[in-house]
């Protein structure tokens, strides 16, 4: 873990650095870049030096554990061995079965980021359809950001805000163009080192059934494969709410690549803090506390649902644990008495001494508080200096209600389920056709034998830590520490909706999947037989592997994002015109423009509403003056538009266009791709 530690402090590092830099110095150079990556890399190592990897030094000290092991009844020796991620009977094939999933992490990687942006004759192609529009915007921010503007940035997309979104790693990617890394080899060693980072962190947090669980995810849609003999992207169907997670998700939301191995890291750091043990009896904790703290406090800058989950985890641990009541009243009385308590609040170096029965509390108290300012800026950088209005809204069901997510593959029962029955018959057949029929076919369809057996986990875990003696506020038991957190997690995303699409909500429920993987199979699979393991690894994996060789395999011709010839044009035009000017443009996600990272009045609707804009007038405004309505002047001053651009997608979407700039503005750049018109209205974002 120290290697992971190091590179992931690299990027969190670098990129802080270089938006202080940024902002220090009104935008990024080269210089600023190389300082930021240099910078990055001395905290590295850093990390490097000071990351212990305690489950690594357990297994050095091997005769002492031997000895201990060889004493032990068969059935702790099983315990300590499902512990580790495997049964006794299947722990000569641990080693084959990580190599498997290994090798299906590098078939989906290389296929999936090697091919991620490639130039295909004079076309810009992608492999994902996914991505179309996901990998558009992340271009738009990176070139935006190495073009050299004013950090915090204007929002590209629109014209009347600052930049919303956690752009962390696109600003990672900036600093490599800055620094002379072509865009498109960034992105491919970005997603490659990214998924070995991801490899990593699932096996030591979870397994190789941890790694399974991040690659062949999915309830039952994917067995579909038995009726068509076809390997499909079943789950990428639109009434699908439970996509695969790699092909969805870790592809196209770049925010991913960074928060997933990050997310993890710090899991596995709390697991090994807090519930294991060194060679000598101590709770180290692998990372270093700045480490700790630096990984989860700029979270937010890359992404926020793995932020609020991950501080969910921390909220659950701190309200585990109350400090013992005996040893503060103990305390109390050794400071003076009936004035003991404000004596001890006066003298903080007592306070460790009330904490030392809940270590657990006292840590995370520490993190959240160290935390709290450096995350609040983030946080309020992203929003638009928390202008952005709250997209919380309670919204039950997740996507269960949702007509876009139906899932009417198949059915249960029959279709309108009646009776004969007039009153009790009335109120089962409304019962029926409108809560218990569709609520179990989406439940089954999208998280099929997953939920069954989690609840069952959840139960089990509980029993035994009930009859184990376990009650709230002293330390919890280890899968209790996670599991509880896990559910808190998902009853949160079914319940609240935290985008503007209820859909996103997995980006965070997710993390609830996350967090049940490695008890799932060290607390109830692992002691089965093994027919019955390989069953039910079957049920579980089965429709997400069709689904991911299915998704790999779709479409090997790719799908064309841009014209080459056209890109680069407009590049040589726009070059000599000031960063911060806007451009009237006809709101799409791949325009030329926006791949050059240059501000238009208005993006792409599907990210604008994603993002929590009503963009609705402004889009009305930019559409007459697009079509040359007589007070176009009049609502390219209230746009704040500079420039007008006229390409193939105008000509196309305006055909009725009367252009009166055309004789009232100055020409200042044309080709075969199109023209750009100066209008002369100079406005304070202008340069």
């Amino acid at each position: 873990m120290k290697w992971l530690s190091a590179g992931l402090t690299f990027v969190n590092l670098s990129v802080v650095c270089g938006l202080l830099l940024g902002m220090a110095g009104s935008g990024l150079d080269e210089r600023s870049a190389i300082f930021a990556l240099v910078s990055g890399a001395a905290f590295a190592v850093a990390a490097y030096l000071g990351t212990s990897d305690t489950a690594t030094e357990r297994k050095k000290v091997n005769s002492p554990v031997v000895e201990q092991e060889r004493s032990k009844s068969g059935r702790q020796r099983l315990e300590s061995v499902v512990h580790e991620g495997t049964s006794p009977a299947a722990k000569r094939y641990r080693h084959l079965w990580l190599w498997v999933m290994a090798a299906c992490l590098t078939v989906f990687a290389v296929r999936s980021f090697c091919w991620l942006l490639y130039i295909d004759g004079e076309q810009l192609k992608i492999q994902s359809p996914n991505n179309l529009g996901d990998l558009a915007l992340h271009i738009t921010f990176i070139r935006n950001f190495a073009s050299g503007v004013a950090l915090w940035p204007d929002n590209p997309i629109y014209v009347f805000s600052k930049l919303r979104y956690p752009v962390g790693i696109d600003l990672f990617n900036a600093l490599l163009c800055l620094v002379h890394v072509d865009l498109i080899r960034g992105l491919v060693w970005t997603g490659l080192l990214a998924s070995l980072a991801t490899f990593y962190a699932f096996f030591r947090w979870a397994g190789a059934f941890g790694v399974a669980g991040f690659l062949f995810n999915g309830g039952i849609v994917g067995f579909q494969f038995f009726k068509t003999l076809k390997f499909l992207d079943y789950q990428g169907d639109r009434t699908i709410a439970w996509k695969s997670i790699a092909l969805s998700m870790f592809v196209t939301q770049r925010g991913l690549l960074y928060a997933i191995p990050v997310g993890l890291l710090l899991l596995w750091h709390w697991r090994e803090k807090f519930f294991r043990e060194d060679v000598q009896g101590r709770h180290p904790g692998p990372l270093p506390f700045w480490v700790e703290v630096s990984l989860y406090a700029s979270m937010p800058l890359f992404h926020v649902h793995t932020f609020l989950a991950l501080t969910i985890v921390l909220i659950f641990l701190f309200l585990f644990e109350r400090p013992s009541e005996l040893n503060f009243i103990a305390n109390v009385a050794r400071s003076g008495g009936t004035t003991g308590i404000g004596h001890l609040i006066s003298q903080p170096a007592m306070w460790p001494e009330v904490f030392r029965n809940a270590p657990i509390r006292s840590h995370v108290g520490a993190v959240l508080a160290a935390a709290l300012l450096p995350a609040t800026f983030f946080v309020w950088l992203t929003t638009d200096h928390f202008h952005a209005a709250s997209m919380l809204e309670w919204h039950p069901g997740w996507v269960q209600d949702s007509g876009d997510f139906a899932a009417p593959f198949f059915r249960i029962g029959p279709v309108n389920f009646t009776t004969s029955s007039p009153v009790f018959g009335w109120v089962l057949q409304k019962v029926w056709n409108g809560i218990i029929a569709p609520a179990f076919q989406f439940w089954l369809t999208n998280f099929g034998v997953w939920a069954p057996l989690i609840l069952a986990l959840i139960a089990l875990c509980g029993w035994r830590a009930w009859k184990g003696g376990w009650r709230w506020g002293n330390k919890p038991p280890e899968d209790l520490a996670f599991l509880l957190p896990a559910v808190g997690i998902f009853i949160f995303g079914f319940l609240v909706k935290t985008t503007p699409w209820d859909w996103d909500n997995l980006k965070l429920i997710i993390w609830a999947y996350f967090l049940v993987l490695p008890f799932l199979w060290t607390q109830l699979i692992a002691y089965w037989s093994v027919p019955v393991r390989v069953g039910v690894c079957i049920a579980l994996f089965g429709s997400g592997f069709v689904t991911l060789l299915g998704g790999l395999a779709a479409n090997r011709a790719g799908w064309g994002l841009a014209d080459r010839a056209e890109l680069d044009s407009v590049g040589a035009a726009v070059r000599r015109l000031p960063l911060e000017a806007r451009f009237a443009a006809y709101p799409t996600y791949n325009h030329p423009l926006l791949l050059q990272g240059r501000k238009v009045a208005l993006g792409y609707p599907g990210h604008l509403w994603s993002q929590g804009f009503a963009y609705t007038t402004t889009y009305n405004l930019l559409t007459k003056l697009m079509q040359g309505s007589e007070n176009w002047r009049e609502i390219a001053r209230a746009l704040h538009i500079r420039y007008i651009f006229w390409g193939r997608e105008e000509t196309i979407n305006y055909p009725a266009s009367k252009q009166p700039w055309k004789t009232t503005a100055t020409l200042i750049a044309s080709g075969p791709w199109g023209a750009i018109y100066d209008l002369g209205l100079t406005t304070n974002q202008d340069e």
